[in-house]
């Protein structure tokens, strides 16, 4: 792992506990077993000062991953930024068993899946920035409809397939994915960036504009302000794109056993959406657009404020508190009357619809963390208010009317409470840790249009356990089984189909081994039992309540470090999935590719930093009906596999004083592979086009 980038991720820790004399300290198991990061030692006898953290995960590191009790993969400031990723959800694509669907090749509007759970709107695993839920409603709308994120904001992402279940939920079925911002720089620094993407067949151009200044104004008092400008278009046609995303942070070192942090972001982004296309129009140009009127709006307003107190190294309280406000709109094209689908994209619209929805969101939820002997209790408490006005309003193009279509209100509350014991055994080497979350959620739903008023209330209980075992100095061995909630969801309530809460059983079993000090290599055998999973089918624009389903593979990383200069990586997931109930028992599920391969190459000599990657997604279905021939609006049918390949070329130049400046190009998708997915959310029917080969240049400035 690249140096800098340890130490910036471990700076707000080091600070917080700047009497210690060891730097750095990692809980691994939420409170059992520890390293010493900067001896390297693995030897519990010989550790040095443990500091207990009420955050289960823990420093987003690569040591912290290597004694994690459950599948998870840390990608790195050098994994994000010198990949050649067009963007984040494209630099999620090497994770073993994640699954990417690129909607716009901007990056505003993610579609993220893990182990065959469906990857539309992301909605079907737990995002978090900095360990805070990013969902524009985090019980009710878990699909990432607006994503208040941008790449160069973000030092690393924490995907964690398995055993966190208990201590972040909900819609936690696939894992969670932390995406860790920038920490404050002890010293005063300033980062300026651009970068510029030209798409290769049509030369759309889009610039993405950063700057931050980051630093602490007194021992104690830190700041940091981060702007970020995008501009330009996507690979297609009918792609304008605009987005402007500001973020403030502060940290505050009250004594030595008391600090504040808090962030203040304000996003913004306007879109046109270039939609599906007709396998036609697909095969004759596949940049051109069939949906002149699809275009996104939408903005947030969100705040975090932490407060951790920490009286000695074996107790730390945490109180964290989030809130946003947001207003996201997609207008989009309908055929009202032709008779057939109203979103095909080979018909003509007669309406243009909008529908906006505006989400107030606050929670709170403090949290406490003991050690004692061989014990270390965690226990916490959730309370989240959501507040949804969800309307629909339909232009009729022929006579200029504007009608109210739809005029809903949700009110939702929800509590969380959870409480897990780390116990250690085998002189620290054993780590067990049963635990148990409750949540207790109820919605209330207010047709203001018809008068209709309706509620759904569910409670569960939700137990997991996990394992770690450092069997040897380079033996790490976990197991865990727990168990998930996704409570009924806002678009389910409004659309007509059997919808149900969704509950599922997630287990791993793995093993991470240190081979030799330059190899490293991970298996994980993972199963989730889902009960009531909920897919919509695009072609009767119906919610379908698929019943029991069945996910189980296996996931095989490796890492060498071969020369000085050298390092390959590679990783392979096998996904089988199966539909067990209802008149599809014996499919696959929609969007679950069985093979998921990656490789990587990485070179660095003096000032020059080199890579390739390569990514084959074998085929799927896009429906539970395992539809193979496609249909004529291109509404179902098999999805092809594709291989996907990027470099990046790099060279820093030392300027004066401590200035340095990276300059570099990138090549996205170097084969220009031609593939697609099937339609999303206001563009249901229709092959979705993904990326073609597009050029990155890059030019940034640290001083």
């Amino acid at each position: 792992m690249n140096q800098n980038g340890a130490v910036k991720q471990g700076l707000t820790s080091l600070f917080r506990k700047k009497k210690l004399a060891v730097a750095v300290t990692l809980l691994a198991t939420a409170g059992g077993y520890a390293h010493a990061a900067e001896s390297g030692e693995t030897d519990p006898a010989k550790l040095g000062s443990i500091v207990v953290s009420s955050d289960w995960l823990g420093e987003a590191s690569e040591e912290s991953v290597k004694v994690y009790p459950g599948s998870r993969q840390l990608l790195t400031s050098e994994d994000l930024h010198e990949s050649g990723a067009l963007n984040l959800e494209d630099a999620l694509r090497k994770v073993n068993g994640v699954q990417v669907l690129d909607e716009t090749g901007t990056g505003i509007l993610p579609n993220i899946g893990i182990r065959g759970l469906n990857p539309l709107r992301s909605e079907r695993l737990q995002m978090l920035v900095d360990g805070y839920p990013v969902a524009i409603g985090p019980y009710t709308n878990t699909g990432v409809s607006l994503f208040p994120v941008t790449l160069p904001s973000i030092e690393a992402v924490d995907v964690v397939r398995g055993g966190a279940a208990v201590h972040y939920g909900p819609n936690n079925v696939g894992g969670v994915l932390n995406l860790v911002t920038r920490p404050i720089s002890r010293d005063f620094e300033q980062t300026l960036r651009e970068r510029i993407t030209i798409a290769d067949h049509t030369g759309n151009v889009f610039y993405d504009t950063y700057y931050r200044a980051s630093g602490f104004v007194t021992d104690d008092f830190g700041l940091q302000f981060q702007a970020n400008i995008q501009d330009g278009e996507g690979f297609r046609d009918h792609s304008d794109t605009d987005v402007k995303n500001f973020i403030l942070d502060a940290q505050y070192f009250v004594n030595d056993a008391n600090d504040l942090a808090m962030q203040l972001q304000y996003y913004d982004v306007e879109a046109d959406l270039p939609g599906s296309l007709s396998p036609a129009a697909y095969r004759d140009d596949r940049t051109q657009s069939q949906r002149p009127h699809d275009a996104y709006d939408a903005d947030m307003l969100r705040g975090t404020l932490t407060w951790t107190f920490a009286p000695s190294n074996d107790v730390e309280f945490q109180w964290r508190n989030f809130a946003h406000k947001a207003d996201r709109t997609f207008f989009f094209g309908q055929d009202l009357t032709s008779g057939g689908n109203w979103a095909d994209p080979a018909g003509t619209a007669s309406h243009v619809a909008d529908s906006p929805r505006v989400f107030h969101v606050y929670g709170t939820e403090p949290r406490l963390t003991v050690r004692s002997g061989m014990h270390t209790v965690t226990a916490g408490a959730r309370f989240v208010k959501e507040q949804v006005s969800f309307d629909v309003n339909r232009l009729n193009l022929a006579s200029g009317d504007y009608s109210e279509v739809r005029n809903w209100n949700f009110d939702t509350e929800a509590v969380a409470l959870y409480l897990s014991d780390s116990m250690t055994f085998l002189n620290d080497r054993l780590t067990v840790t049963p635990g148990v979350r409750y949540e207790d959620v109820s919605t209330d739903f207010e047709d203001r249009v018809s008068g209709f008023n309706d509620e759904n209330d569910t409670d569960k209980f939700l137990p997991g356990l996990t394992i770690g075992l450092q069997a040897t100095d380079n033996w790490f061995l976990f197991a865990n089984a727990q168990r998930s909630l996704v409570p009924v969801q806002t678009a389910q309530v409004t659309r007509e189909g059997d919808v149900a809460n969704e509950l599922a059983w997630n287990y791993e079993v793995g093993a991470r081994t240190q081979v030799t000090p330059d190899l490293n290599v991970s298996a994980t055998l993972f199963r989730i039992d889902y009960k009531d999973q909920i897919q919509f089918n695009s072609g009767t624009s119906k919610f379908e309540n698929l019943g029991e389903t069945r996910h189980e593979g296996i996931e095989l990383t490796g890492d060498w470090q071969a020369t000085p200069h050298w390092n390959f990586g590679l990783g392979y997931t096998y996904l089988d999935t199966e539909q067990l109930a209802g008149d599809n028992k014996g499919n696959e599920l929609a969007n679950a590719p069985e093979h998921h391969f990656s490789a990587e190459a990485n070179y660095r000599y003096q000032n020059w930093q080199a890579s390739l990657t390569g990514l084959y997604v074998s085929e799927s279905f896009s429906d539970a009906a395992n539809t193979e021939e496609e249909t004529a609006n291109g509404s179902a049918g098999e999805l092809p596999s594709y291989t996907l390949v990027n470099t990046r070329i790099s060279r820093d130049f030392a300027i004066s004083g401590d200035k340095k400046l990276q300059l570099a190009f990138a090549v996205n998708n170097l084969l220009d592979k031609e593939y697609y997915f099937r339609g999303v959310d206001v563009s249901p029917v229709g092959r979705l086009p993904a990326p073609g080969r597009s050029f990155i240049l890059e030019g940034s400035l640290d001083f």
